[in-house]
This record gives structure tokens, sequence and C-alpha cells, in this order.
């Protein structure tokens, strides 16, 4: 009879890195900082492109949309297809074919033509589920929780724009290079399409040329087995909201700085900047957090600090009026946020999405050790979509509302959601088990499909 698994690490002294390890992490995570870049390049190219092309905010979001759609719906294939062959050659493609549709954007003069290349250069953000299933077949158990935050700081890659954009296209526009390439915001995205041959390049030949591929003798029906247990669609809810919302708001908080306190687009990339830094690279400590104890622990600290921010950041500015007998009328309770608080606040909610998304694939590995592509990719696919969703959810509820804020209610009762499923389901447990399991019941059982919740 086997013993119930801790949250302790489950790692021992005697496990030690296949050699390669720290290689196919190192290009696996650059050239997925990049691509991760590349998904993202239309939230602070909003301005200028809606200038040139004269779109409405509710026009742009499905621009924005298309890209995240395209980056989440291949992610789930993505991940298997790399159990079977090999992250290797999966990250390659994945580069390469994110370039054409990249530099094309460069050429777009239309609203139609730019909705269609941002849907292809979206094919860029599947490479996270191949980059988890890559490192995870690398890496040994008691270090998974580590390497997969690592991998997956290289959400950073949406900062790189905000960084790079505004200079570039404040210093460039109007002029031409090469007789072809036009400056401004055109110029972006064929920077990026250079970058994404060069470590095409870098990756197939800095990393081993004999792949793991854990999944290579799998049959398909057996790979897609666990995605029948209602555990894996609860995982994939927490990642819409620690994943899906960073990359909505990645998108969209530009334009919120601009509309709501009159920054400039330098201005508002900073700000952005601050927001993505913790939402990426707390991704180790999330995962160090939870190989040390537990991914539940960290899920909890998690929503409740999203909770928390949301609950202030989605409160409009404005006050009270109380209607006297008199006819007379008094305010109370005035409330407003300048840009300093609001940034502080939106800081803190980074940090709990870094933290969370680690927090996130920590469970895969331990329940699922032999389907983390899979498995994996149906998560990343379904925090993705979230991801689409939320941007033209956040246009349309400004539109009716005419609350910018509303942006946070939308985020602040998607986390209550999350919040509310993931301790119904462990009270339930709890109840169903014995109460001398309260601190063991988020480890892998010895047979999870058993117990599907």
């Amino acid at each position: 009879m086997s013993t119930p698994a801790t949250d302790a690490p489950t790692t021992t002294s005697h496990e030690s890195q296949p050699v390669g390890a720290n290689r196919v992490l190192t290009w696996s995570t650059t050239a997925f900082t990049v691509m991760f870049a590349v998904w993202m390049m239309f939230g602070i190219l909003q301005k200028p492109i809606r200038a040139e092309l004269h779109l409405s905010e509710e026009q742009y979001s499905w621009i924005l949309a298309a890209a995240i759609l395209n980056g989440s719906m291949w992610r789930l294939p993505a991940g298997m297809i790399t159990d079977r062959i090999g992250g290797r050659k999966v990250m390659t493609v994945l580069l390469l074919a994110s370039a054409v549709p990249a530099y094309l954007v460069s050429q777009a003069h239309s609203y139609g033509m730019l909705l269609l290349l941002a849907f292809l250069v979206g094919f860029a953000g599947n490479s996270f589920s191949s980059g988890i299933a890559w490192n995870s077949a690398w890496f040994t158990r008691g270090r998974q929780g580590f390497a997969l935050g690592v991998f997956g700081a290289g959400n950073v890659g949406a900062s790189v724009t905000k960084f790079i954009g505004p200079p570039l296209i404040a210093t460039t526009a109007g002029a031409t290079y090469l007789g072809v390439v036009q400056g401004g915001w055109r110029l972006v995205p064929v920077i990026y399409s250079v970058l994404l041959v060069l470590l095409a390049a870098a990756t197939w030949f800095g990393t081993p040329s004999t792949d793991r591929m854990p999944g290579a003798s799998k049959p398909l029906d057996e790979m897609l087995a666990p995605l029948r247990q209602v555990r894996v669609w609860r995982f994939s809810l927490y990642y819409v909201a620690v994943f899906g919302a960073y990359v909505a708001l990645s998108s969209t908080l530009p334009n919120y700085y601009m509309d709501t306190f009159g920054v400039s687009l330098s201005t508002a990339g900073l700000l952005t900047a601050l927001f993505i830094f913790p939402a990426s690279l707390l991704r180790p400590v999330g995962g160090w957090f939870s190989d040390r104890f537990g991914a539940r622990k960290a899920m909890y600290g998690t929503f409740w600090v999203m909770l928390a921010t949301t609950g202030l950041l989605m409160m409009p500015n404005g006050h009270l009026t109380i209607n006297h007998a008199d006819g007379s009328q008094t305010e109370h309770l005035p409330y407003a946020i300048s840009i300093v608080p609001f940034t502080i606040v939106v800081f803190l909610l980074g940090c709990a999405m870094g933290v969370g998304k680690a927090a996130v694939y920590k469970h895969i590995p331990e329940y699922f050790p032999d389907n983390v592509g899979s498995v994996g990719g149906l998560v990343g696919m379904l925090g993705g979509l979230g991801g689409f969703f939320l941007p033209p959810l956040f246009a349309y509820t400004k539109s009716w509302s005419g609350f910018p804020s509303s942006t946070f209610f939308v985020l602040f009762l998607l986390t209550a959601v999350c919040l509310i499923w993931m301790h119904l389901t462990i009270v339930r447990m709890l109840h169903d088990r014995s109460p001398h399991l309260a601190d063991q019941f988020d480890q892998p059982h010895p047979e999870p499909s058993r117990h599907p919740a």
C-alpha cells in the first residue's frame, strides 16, 4: 500500500539532471521571450496604428483578440507533438513560421489585412505549451517547478515592445530603410522577424541533437485520456485568471493609461512594464515556492491578492450624493485613485499573477507526469483563449458602463469564481476522505482517475 504524498518536494538527493538540460532551458526561454514579444506587440502599437488606419477602440480590440486566439488554439496539439517528436523540432518550426507574418505586418495598409496578419503572427504564442513539455522532459521532478517558472518568465517578452517601441516609432517615423522598410511603427515587426530567424538557427544548433520524447510511442487516445478529468478543466480556469488576464492586461494597459491618466505612449509603455515584470519574473519564485510548500498554498495566496487588488481597481472615481428633504444635496465618501497608487496596486496584481502562473503548472507534472504535453497544452490553450475573449469584453464593458475601471470588475468576478471553485473542491475532498489528509489533498493521488475532482 502506497503512502500518500505530502506537500514537501518529491525529489531525492540522488536525482541529477540529464546532460543538456540547461541548454534546453536557456534557448527555449530565449526563444519564448522573443516570440511572446512578437505575440504581444500589437498592444503598444495601438495608438499609431489606430491613428493611421482610423480605427475605433472596439475595432482594434479584435486585432488584439485575433493574435491571442491563434496563439492559444494550437497549444494542445503543440504540446502533444512536442512529447512525440521533441521540442527542438517544434520550437524551431514555430520560430520560422512566425517570422514571415511578422515581417508582412510592416506591409499592412488596411484593417482587414492587419486583422489577418495579427491572427497569423499569433501563432508564436503556441511556443508556450511546446516549451513547457520540452523542459518537463529534461528536468527531474524536484526541479520542474523552478525550471518551468524560469521558462515561463519569458512572458517578460511582453514588455520588450513597451521599451523599444515608443523610441523607435518616434525616431524613425517618416524614414525608409533599404528602399522597402518604412520607419515608425512598421519597423518594429521587421526587427522581430529577423530576430525570429536568428533564434531558429540558435535553437536548432544550440540544443542537444538527441532530444527527449516521452510520448514518442504513446497512442493518441492514451495521451488524451487525462483530459476527461474535471481537475484538468479546473486548472484551466485558474490559468484563465492568472495568464489569460495577464495577456489581456498587457495588451490593453498602455491604452488604459493614456486614456485615463493622459500620459504619453512612452510613459504608458514604461508603466505597463511595471505590471509585466513581476507578472513574468516572479514565475521562478512561484515555481520555487510551489516546489517547497505546495502549489495549493501558492494558489490561495494568488487568488486572495488578486481579489483585493481588482476590488480596489474596479471602483470608479466619484462620490455618493445625498438628496435631502429641503432640496439640498451633500456629497459623501469621495473616492479617486491617481496614477501612482493605481500603478502600485497594478504592480501587486502582477506579482500575484506571476506566482499563480507557476503554481498552476506545478500541478501538471505532479498529477500527470506522463502527459505533460496534452494536459499542459489544454491548460495553456484555454488560458490563452481567456486572453482572446477578455480584450473585447473589456472594450464593450467600458462602452456599456462608461467606466474604464469596469475592466477590473470583470477580473474580480473571474477571480472570485476560481477561488470559490477551488475552495469548494478542497472542502469536498476533505469531507470525502478524512480530516487527517488536510495538508495532503493537493498532491497527486496514486490513481488520479478515480478522483476526478
